[in-house]
């Protein structure tokens, strides 16, 4: 109930369609409830007395009832349909939507795999199961209940055998449901498994093919197919033995009415006529509780889609917008580190930042080194408020960035990373992301300065050249080129660029460094980078190791008092760089 309460106000804009199609609906039960009576009727009379023309008029009143009752079930699914994908395309813009909103944090749990399986295939079948409710759920109980009246109208004696035959199928039917509802559940997670083990595989194309890993990943997908298939034929095996148990129950049913029945009339007491009637009667009921079975079981399936989709819907963002936030925000740029502790898991995970504390003025160039798992990319991540920090705060123009809108905030950071995302569209499309409305003199200048007009040019359309997905006829310095000059497009207060020039050469890094040397005049920026060379004139550089900051300082400085920096410096440049006047 709570979660048919949960969905109301996705049918509500409906709600025309939604009462349409069961009242459609109950004018087609009601044909088909009427037409054994009127069978009853030309046998009793018409046959029984050989009365042709009767014969023909019932013919024909159950033509004109047949073709009533077709109206009526062609227009509740005309209505049905109509309700149902409006309603589910609202709950998948809805999903879509909530998932834009979250953090993160929210996103590394939820992971993509699981939720593109509730974006498509857990909607779908809440869709279905609403599209199903409008006409067999309400055509079922109708048919049931309506076949039972009637049947017993018709026989009452008859009739008790439905006291004998409908606890039988409930029993069989509660059973199923009990079993279904957890095994569904199961089916839908090996499910998100199957989807994650298809979308890394697809993402990660390339890389199966250069390490030659095809019968790997084969392997990986056949054991995650396989146990989707088991659970999935388990799951399916409840309507095998549904099925069977509830036609055993109705063909004895037949057997035990053509029996009783013969001795009714034999005695007087019940005609042929409305013998037929009353088989047909107990053959609609038995079969609609047959067909809500069967319902009710895929509705254990939906109801276990319906739980995970309203588990995307429930999540709150675990980045929270403070009631008072800033909305109009305009930074100079000076970026504070106040002793920050920041952790995955809140509270209950290890940090991967301890005690970070460092400022970075306005135009300064802060540049970030350590070694992989150091903390680089999660220190950057909590400047634009992607995870929020554990402990101490974090501070632009002396205002924590926690009291500033997350939309606000954003507006002002630009950001490159080091696996550039690129989007189906043309590269003008691609640079111009963060600022749709930026005219071609804009794009071509960010272009300029990310060292990609050239490139951009030799393409047969030019800034028009259409991507395939996620950039994939570009090179990955070309991809790479285009997220800085989107970052840059923006004209950003805080620039970051998270190792983002590591797939270009060093020739073209060199350009787009002394490119970006003007631009990040008036910028902070943060440069994660893995050359030093490109780092030796930054204002600051930052180093990180497990987490702790453990110098800071310029080049020269470091050189002087930095054991891991001189390491780092050595281990690239070579002992004799700094004999050599390279530092």
């Amino acid at each position: 109930m709570s979660t048919i309460k949960r969905f109301l106000p996705y049918v509500k804009p409906y709600w025309k369609a939604t009462l349409i199609a069961p009242l459609l609906m109950v004018l087609e039960v009601t044909m088909d409830l009427l037409q054994p009576t009127v069978l009853a009727r030309m046998v009793d009379i018409g046959i029984a007395q050989l009365d042709l023309s009767y014969v023909i008029q019932m013919a024909l009143l159950m033509i004109g009832l047949a073709l009533v009752g077709a109206v009526g079930g062609a227009g509740c699914s005309i209505f049905a349909i109509r309700s149902a994908y409006s309603f589910g395309a609202d709950l998948r813009s809805d999903v879509f939507r909530k998932v834009q909103s979250l953090s993160f944090g929210n996103l590394d749990k939820l992971e993509t795999g699981k939720l593109v399986t509730r974006l498509t295939n857990d909607v779908q079948q809440v869709q279905e199961m609403l599209s199903m409710a409008l006409r067999m759920m309400v055509r079922g109980p109708l048919m049931m209940v309506g076949a039972l009246i009637m049947g017993a109208i018709t026989s009452p004696r008859l009739g008790l055998l439905f006291l004998v035959l409908m606890p039988l199928i409930f029993a069989v039917m509660i059973w199923a449901i009990t079993k279904a509802q957890p095994m569904f559940t199961r089916v839908q997670r090996r499910l998100d498994q199957l989807n994650t083990v298809m979308q890394e595989n697809l993402s990660g194309v390339r890389v199966v093919k250069a390490f030659v890993r095809e019968g790997t990943e084969e392997a990986r997908f056949g054991q995650a197919n396989s146990a989707y298939f088991g659970i999935s034929v388990r799951a399916m095996r409840l309507f095998s033995v549904v099925m069977p148990l509830v036609m055993l129950i109705t063909n004895l049913g037949v057997v035990a009415i053509l029996w009783f029945g013969n001795i009714q009339i034999n005695q007087g007491n019940l005609q042929l006529g409305s013998l037929l009637a009353f088989i047909n009667y107990l053959l609609t009921a038995l079969r609609t509780m047959m067909m809500v079975a069967m319902i009710l079981i895929m509705a254990s399936r939906a109801q276990a889609s319906a739980e995970r989709v309203i588990e995307v819907l429930d999540s709150e963002p675990e980045i929270e917008q403070q009631p008072d936030a800033l909305s109009d925000f305009d930074p100079e740029g000076h970026v504070v580190f106040d002793n920050v502790t920041f952790a995955y898991d809140g509270d209950n995970g290890d940090p991967v930042l301890r005690e970070v504390s460092f400022q970075a003025e306005p135009g300064q160039m802060v540049a970030i080194l350590g070694a992989t798992g150091s903390g680089k990319t999660s220190l950057v991540n909590l400047i634009p408020r992607f995870y929020d920090v554990t402990a101490g705060q974090i501070t632009i123009d002396g205002q924590d960035v926690r009291g500033v809108k997350k939309e606000a905030l954003r507006e002002n950071i630009g950001i490159a990373l080091q696996e550039a995302v690129l989007f189906s569209g043309s590269i003008r499309e691609n640079i111009r992301y963060g600022e749709p409305d930026a005219s071609d003199e804009q794009v071509v200048a960010a272009a300029k300065a990310a060292q990609a007009h050239a490139f951009i040019s030799e393409l047969p359309e030019g800034y028009d050249t259409v991507l395939g997905q996620r950039g994939v006829n570009l090179s990955g310095g070309q991809k790479q080129r285009i997220a800085i000059a989107r970052a840059l497009l923006i004209e950003p207060t805080i620039l970051i660029l998270d190792d983002s020039t590591s797939a270009v050469d060093v020739e073209t890094e060199v350009e787009i460094q002394e490119a970006l040397a003007n631009l990040m005049k008036d910028r902070t920026s943060f440069v994660i980078a893995q050359r030093i060379s490109t780092v030796l004139n930054a204002d600051k550089i930052l180093v990180l190791e497990d987490g702790s900051l453990t110098a800071e300082g310029t080049h020269e400085t470091l050189m002087q008092s930095s054991p891991i920096y001189r390491d780092i410096y050595e281990s690239q440049l070579g002992k004799g760089a700094l004999a050599n006047g390279q530092a």
